[in-house]
């Protein structure tokens, strides 16, 4: 199946189908109970949760890209995007194994090896999850003591994220998993310039996300700073949590159960729930608005091929070589989508 899947370009449209259809339907399932939240809320509070959420998604791909350069496969940003926002399109099917699989081979099209993608996915999920855990034990104590003591335990996980993410550490990690799967080793190490890099863009990232929710939470109750302090740390750990449930889309009903419970002791049960709900489908339309970006950004990367194709030289310049040569071996790598 995965061969078809690498080889075959309905094989891909039609899994592309596959996932635009879950999208559909959660948004078909979500949107009866948002819209009476969305009448209550002011338009600009709407308005700045989702140009947060969009913001937050474009942080997390350049952490992304950063590690996966440092580890030799430098992209241009546009290509970078296209890879991620794409791939990211599948972690609304069922199972985590879709959107990590299609970040490699989408990859792979532009001549990143396998095991540099794979490991590059996994070091940034780590990177997310150390600094999400950070940001909420440091945020939710301030804003919400009560509900932080039912997440004290995750503290203890902190310490043996940041030992994993040393650079030695886990590259010997991944060298580990590489070999389970049959894949040749990484070359190198990511660098601590690449790794904090990566770990400023994550947690640029993790706060915007946490604005999201809390514009849509200052709209629906008076806290004061609190409010701001609540909303990052709770979204921040709902978010995180709901990485490890892999068995269900973006993390659906894990999310908003956890930060349910992390807002309790500011909003009724039935608020806290309605500003989830409206926090997903921010999250939702952001994933596909950026989705369609990388999918019209392949225009772009033909465009670029045949500029390189029409210079004097016939030699691309910049960051085309990889383009270039995406095209140049297209009946063997061919693009995720069309």
């Amino acid at each position: 199946m995965l061969q078809r899947v690498r080889s075959s370009q309905w094989v891909r449209i039609a899994l592309l189908v596959v996932i635009l259809c879950f999208c559909g339907y959660g948004l078909a399932t979500e949107w009866p109970r948002v819209v009476p939240v969305l009448a209550e809320l002011h338009w600009y509070s709407v308005a700045a949760s989702a140009v947060a959420a969009a913001a937050a998604a474009g942080c997390m791909m350049l952490a992304w890209r950063t590690l996966l350069a440092d580890l030799g496969s430098p992209l241009p940003v546009l290509v970078a995007a296209r890879v991620t926002f794409v791939a990211q399109l599948g972690k609304y099917v069922p199972g985590a194994i879709w959107s990590f699989a299609a970040h490699i081979e989408l990859g792979h099209d532009y001549q990143v090896p396998r095991r540099r993608g794979a490991a590059s996915v996994l070091m940034a999920l780590a990177v997310a999850a150390g600094t999400g855990l950070l940001i909420s034990a440091v945020t939710l104590p301030l804003a919400a003591p009560a509900a932080a003591r039912h997440y004290r335990f995750l503290l203890f996980a902190i310490p043996l994220i940041a030992v994993c993410l040393l650079p030695k550490v886990m590259h010997r990690l991944l060298n580990v998993a590489l070999r389970v799967v049959r894949q040749q080793p990484l070359e190198r190490p990511v660098s601590w310039r690449g790794l904090g890099i990566a770990l400023a863009w994550t947690l640029l990232g993790w706060l915007l996300l946490g604005l999201q929710a809390s514009f849509l939470l200052a709209d629906v109750t008076s806290a004061g700073p609190r409010t701001w302090l609540l909303g990052i740390g709770a979204y921040t750990l709902a978010c995180t949590l709901a990485l490890l449930v892999v068995v269900a889309p973006n993390g659906i009903g894990a999310r908003e159960v956890v930060l349910v419970a992390a807002l309790a002791p500011v909003l009724p049960a039935s608020t806290a729930l309605a500003v989830a709900l409206v926090a997903r489908l921010m999250t939702t339309l952001s994933d596909l608005a950026w989705g369609a970006f990388g999918l019209a950004l392949k225009r772009h990367a033909r465009a670029s091929t045949a500029a390189a194709l029409a210079s004097p030289a016939g030699q691309p310049v910049g960051p085309v070589p990889l383009i270039h040569q995406a095209g140049k071996h297209r009946k063997t790598a061919r693009s995720l989508v069309p």
